[in-house]
């Protein structure tokens, strides 16, 4: 028998201390008994006619809400970052956090009948780990070395070295369970507490409440439709005349009109969320950190937050941690507007009438377009042109994404610190195509494995302050602000407190909320 660490799995908070929510959602109505019934309405703005239900291909917040329509992962991530024990009922890890048992939930089944068990569990995550998988999830689950079942009811993970977050890696987006040997992924079948009607990617889902959902408080709408709406103003008017209950990404210039009508509430959260322009390092003239420094100086990131989120929201500061999460570093300074300051960069960089390319359109967010316009005006008095180029929205996190040197994103911040930088920074992340920037560090590899490994509190604090220091300084995300999520509601639909995680309370509103 090992030697245990044993986590407090329903007390275990990830940064949660810092996040905050506003609603106009009286308390009253949050201390309603869930009510069944009713088909919910939802318009998604981020989607894509390529879309599959393969868990491995992840481009859309559709995708997202869909996949947790009809699956459940290990952990759920509640509001406030709680680790929450979905498939997984409990688990503990060894001493020295290189090994991990799960226990699994008995009498779960699966849409078709099959029998929830350890088999269903490691051939989901062998899905991530086949080879030519691009998976976002791939480099997460680099650090396994193996997987094992100990009888239907219990995975163990060991890992190739310690990590003591390990287990909130496994609530991750992706890494849903489907039965054994699927290959048919587009069925949907899952354990979800929906089961999948009909699925046109680019047009609209429907789901029918799951009859034996093994979570008797959740689910509790009679059938569920998103509709892909692209248009933030089409999505607006679609909830004012009553066509559809909910809708994410309100353009945040529309908030005041929506909250005349009492018909609608705006549910506002803060969130790890952040907004950037990532340049790929490896890329001209982006191979120069003096030329990487005089893009940062050249936008005016309080501007934009102003003009562009309305005031919801704060500004970035060129690596992707916010006050939302635990380790974040209050010592990194802020980096602000500096024309002045972005020329000298460029007279040390042997540049001069700098010219780039800067490709977007409002699928990463609402007002992506008009940003870039506004840093293409803020760059000029730089003596940088930036030339906007306005990529069709369907398709764009396939073509231009990760696929251009210049471009616009969005990341909706990830469950720890280890999430996010594995995936986004690290050599792991670029093998896995998440690594946006490109940007391989050999110092920024070896924190992330030693920050794993620390038990220490302050002491990975400190691994992680530096890991914010160095993509400040060296990296190429500029990353100008972080985003409040804003979704605009019908009174008629009610909720419990909402999580920051992701848009429509988490990517999981279709199972956590209910007709009033």
């Amino acid at each position: 028998m090992h030697d245990t660490i044993i986590i407090d799995r329903r007390g275990l908070l990830l940064g949660a201390g810092t996040l905050g929510l506003a609603s106009s959602l009286p308390l009253k109505a949050r201390a309603q008994t869930p009510r069944k019934g009713g088909a919910l309405r939802i318009g998604m703005a981020d989607f894509s006619t390529s879309e599959t239900l393969d868990p491995t291909l992840m481009d859309s917040q559709f995708q997202q809400n869909l996949h947790w329509q009809l699956r459940n992962n290990l952990i759920e991530v509640g509001p406030g970052g709680v680790l929450i024990p979905e498939l997984a009922e409990s688990w503990e890890g060894s001493k020295d956090a290189k090994s991990w048992t799960f226990i699994l939930r008995k009498g779960v089944t699966f849409h078709n009948g099959k029998p929830f068990t350890a088999d269903d569990v490691i051939y989901s995550f062998n899905l991530h780990l086949k080879e030519g998988s691009k998976s976002q999830a791939r480099p997460l689950l680099a650090q396994v070395a193996s997987m094992k079942a100990d009888g239907p009811n219990t995975v163990i993970f060991d890992l190739k070295d310690a990590n003591v977050g390990f287990p909130a890696i496994t609530s991750a987006v992706g890494l849903y369970i489907v039965p054994n040997g699927e290959t048919d992924f587009d069925k949907g079948v899952g354990t979800g507490g929906y089961i999948l009607e009909h699925f046109q990617p680019g047009v609209k889902s429907v789901v029918r409440r799951n009859p034996n959902y093994w979570k008797a408080d959740r689910a509790h709408f009679d059938t569920v439709e998103m509709i892909c709406m692209k248009d933030a103003t089409a999505r607006a008017n679609a909830l004012l005349t009553g066509q559809i209950d909910a809708y994410n990404s309100v353009d945040a210039k529309t908030v005041s009109l929506l909250q005349r009508s009492n018909a609608i509430r705006i549910n506002r959260v803060r969130s790890k969320a952040h907004f950037a322009f990532p340049m790929m390092v490896d890329q001209g003239p982006f191979t120069s950190n003096d030329v990487r420094l005089a893009m940062k100086l050249a936008i005016d990131r309080e501007d934009i937050v102003k003009r562009i989120l309305n005031g919801f929201g704060s500004v970035g500061n060129d690596h992707p941690l916010s006050p939302a999460y635990q380790m974040y570093s209050a010592d990194v300074p802020q980096r602000s507007y500096d024309p002045d300051k972005a020329k000298f960069h460029l007279k040390k960089a042997g540049v001069s009438d700098l010219k780039v390319q800067l490709h977007v359109s409002d699928t990463p967010f609402t007002g992506a377009t008009d940003a870039a316009v506004l840093y293409k005006a803020h760059a000029a008095k730089a003596g940088i042109t930036i030339d906007v180029v306005k990529e069709p929205e369907d398709g764009y996190w396939s073509s231009v994404w990760s696929k251009k040197p210049f471009c616009a994103t969005r990341w909706s911040g990830r469950v720890n610190e280890d999430v996010i930088f594995s995936l986004v920074y690290t050599a792991d992340g670029i093998k896995a195509g998440w690594n946006e920037t490109r940007l391989n560090d050999d110092r920024i590899n070896r924190l992330v494995e030693e920050a794993r490994r620390e038990f220490d509190t302050e002491k990975r604090r400190t691994l992680y302050a530096e890991l914010q220091r160095i993509v400040h300084d060296d990296g190429g995300s500029n990353i100008f602000a972080f985003s409040d999520f804003i979704d605009a509601v019908s009174s008629k639909v009610t909720h419990g407190e909402l999580s920051g995680e992701y848009m429509l309370d988490g990517s999981r509103a279709a199972e956590r909320w209910w007709f009033a």
